[in-house]
């Protein structure tokens, strides 16, 4: 009799552990590397790039964050910046911290307008920059309501060689291509 149960058991947890992962967008496998959780939890700043329709980087510009807990990035943008067109058409970002010459990764970023995400974004602003503290720029609930500003979540997919460097107007890092460049330059 012991035996039917504990196949059960075993069928319930596989379950749990697959709809956990679909859950979460399959998300599980994409996070920040240890080198980027490092330098993310030293900087202030992180420079985005997306990519245009062409192909080509974008100018990398300067933007404020917060890193959930599953290690997603976040960002607040107006809706009306090329970044927020370009992430809506689905473009990867191209993602430096701390400085345009600094740890970089490429990601997969999208708008959103969960709750939770918000909420760390107006909690966790004014807690990392005086600015935001004494409410220039801060980001409010009420502006995310009246759509004045948008909420980016950024999975970080493959990390970008050291040294990879910002170039507008050149062709952006292929997603599939990122991977084995970390790998080569690990290697050299």
């Amino acid at each position: 009799m012991k035996r039917p149960f504990v196949m059960l058991a075993t069928i319930v947890s596989a379950t749990t552990i697959v709809l956990a992962f679909l859950a979460m967008g399959g998300s599980a496998f994409c996070q920040a590397s240890p080198r980027d959780l490092e330098a993310l939890s030293q900087a202030s700043l992180i420079y985005i790039a997306t990519v245009r329709q062409g192909g080509n980087q974008s100018t990398a510009a300067p933007v404020w964050f917060t890193v959930t807990p599953d290690r997603m990035v976040l960002i607040q943008t107006a809706p009306t910046t090329w970044k927020a067109k370009r992430i809506r058409r689905g473009s990867p970002v191209i993602v430096w911290i701390g400085k345009r010459v600094g740890p970089a990764f490429i990601g997969k970023a999208e708008i959103t307008e969960d709750p939770a995400i918000i909420q760390r974004i107006v909690e966790d602003y004014p807690k990392k920059y005086l600015i935001a503290r004494l409410g220039l720029h801060r980001p409010t609930e009420d502006k995310f309501k009246a759509g004045e500003i948008l909420a980016i979540r950024i999975t970080p997919l493959r990390d970008l060689p050291e040294g990879f460097a910002s170039q507008p107007g050149t062709p952006a890092p292929p997603l599939e291509a990122a991977h084995a460049a970390a790998g080569s330059a690990a290697r050299n």
